[in-house]
């Protein structure tokens, strides 16, 4: 069984010449989207097989990716496309460097202090700049936003879906 992993969602058109506004979701959008990489796209309406696509090229715009792909070259072929899902395959993950993790890994890890103090559970990733910053639900339903830095985040295990951190000074409060 073929596992699916979601890089960016189709939401708008841009220009005329067949250019696709991408709210990206993957970590590596440089990479994803580099001309030539294959993507599949999963329409929300049809139970078909996703279509294979392949980046012709790439560029950002305001917050968004805009992508075009090689035999769509006009606006109402990408028309038929918002809405849509852009994936790639478990095999196109390729491997990563130490410290480096795919965000499907992080999001739902438990997080606790280094005393062992739960704090809560990953529940979302922002890459505003610098540095990503993990989005943890707290007891009680707070928001609480973690730097994803050395200082910081002192353990990440996958396999246990367990991150410990240092509470340093005005973190959690």
């Amino acid at each position: 069984m073929q596992k699916w992993f979601n890089v960016g969602k189709i939401v708008n058109t841009h220009g005329i010449k067949g250019e696709a506004r991408v709210i990206s979701k993957t970590d590596f959008a440089e990479e994803r989207y580099k001309p030539g990489k294959i993507l599949y796209l999963f329409l929300p309406d049809t139970k078909g097989d996703p279509i294979e696509l392949t980046v012709k090229a790439h560029r950002t715009h305001k917050s968004f990716d805009l992508l075009t792909f090689e035999g769509y070259e006009n606006i109402n072929q990408i028309e038929k496309m918002k809405g849509g899902i852009l994936k790639i395959s478990e095999d196109q993950l390729g491997t990563l460097e130490e410290d480096e993790f795919y965000y499907h890994e992080i999001i739902g890890c438990t997080v606790e202090t280094l005393d062992g103090e739960e704090v809560g559970k990953i529940k979302e990733i922002l890459s505003p700049g610098a540095n990503d910053v993990w989005v943890i639900k707290g007891k009680g339903g707070k928001e609480i936003l973690i730097p994803y830095i050395e200082d910081v985040v002192k353990e990440v295990n996958v396999d246990d879906k367990l991150v410990r951190i240092d509470a340093i000074k005005g973190l959690l409060s």
